[in-house]
């Protein structure tokens, strides 16, 4: 006779638990998803997504899927942290599979790490599929090596407003010889300028905007460090966009703006 160890959670008559997934949908595009996570999306039950994934990516979901927006919003989210974590585990508690979907990639600056650790917490089994994060797809795009022999060996991720600028300790991080990617960066971009220089960084280092990466609507836009918030304002940058500091900000696919970035720097000495 089986013992209730061998018999499954139908058959020795407890509840079924669900599993969630937390997905990286990438940086936009549908086929700059990883196979598994084009998968997991075609088969869920329940999504709960960002305001980040592209509406391309949610038409993949079946037609009976329930879909759950948890969209965020620079200090307006729908949702607090802590009820989405709820909400992932309720779900999973109640017998349904859920996919939570997110932009990028769930480990970088995605608070994965967060709804990962409350599934657990709740005995609720919990995979992680990574996606391309902006910064892998901005770069691509604008054929900007985020490291390079001659430009910078090292490279950091921050985010821009994450409990404040002044919270943050940036020293070392941007200067020549290295990159510095600044998510979330864009409505703070005077502050986080004045923040570098006064750290000491270079007002001619080299910067550049990359706005909806991963999409046909990109855009890449340069400048050096003294006028990144001015050219945030003159170019009326939305999010979602990145800052890259430093002297890989030169290189890529628009010869014209590298030119304009000589004169700025000439202009400035």
């Amino acid at each position: 006779m089986a013992s209730m160890a061998d018999l499954s959670p139908l058959e020795s008559g407890a509840p079924r638990i669900g599993k969630v997934w937390l997905v990286g949908a990438g940086p936009g595009a549908a086929d700059l998803m990883t196979v598994r996570a084009a998968r997991l999306v075609a088969a869920a039950e329940v999504i709960v997504h960002d305001g980040l994934v592209d509406g391309e990516v949610l038409a993949m979901a079946r037609p009976d899927a329930r879909l759950i927006s948890v969209a965020k919003q620079r200090s307006r989210h729908s949702m607090a942290q802590e009820d989405i974590n709820a909400l992932l585990v309720s779900e999973a508690l109640a017998g349904r599979d859920v996919v939570r979907l997110k932009g990028g990639d769930p480990f970088i600056f995605g608070r994965g790490g967060e709804e990962a650790e409350a599934c657990d917490a709740a005995g609720v089994p919990v995979e992680v599929v990574p996606g391309i994060s902006a910064a892998m797809a901005c770069a691509a795009q604008a054929q900007m090596p985020l490291t390079h022999r001659e430009s910078a060996s090292a490279v950091t991720f921050v985010a821009g407003q994450c409990k404040g600028l002044t919270d943050q300790d940036w020293s070392g991080l941007a200067g020549h010889g290295r990159t510095l990617v600044i998510y979330m960066g864009v409505a703070t971009a005077n502050d986080i300028a004045d923040k570098l220089i006064a750290d000491g960084v270079d007002p001619a280092l080299p910067v550049a905007v990359l706005q909806s990466g991963g999409r046909s609507s990109f855009k890449a836009y340069r400048s050096l460090l003294a006028d990144l918030g001015g050219m945030v304002a003159r170019e009326r940058v939305k999010s979602p966009a990145l800052l890259v500091i430093g002297d890989v900000a030169r290189r890529g696919n628009s010869i014209d703006s590298l030119k304009l970035l000589k004169q700025q720097a000439d202009a400035l000495q």
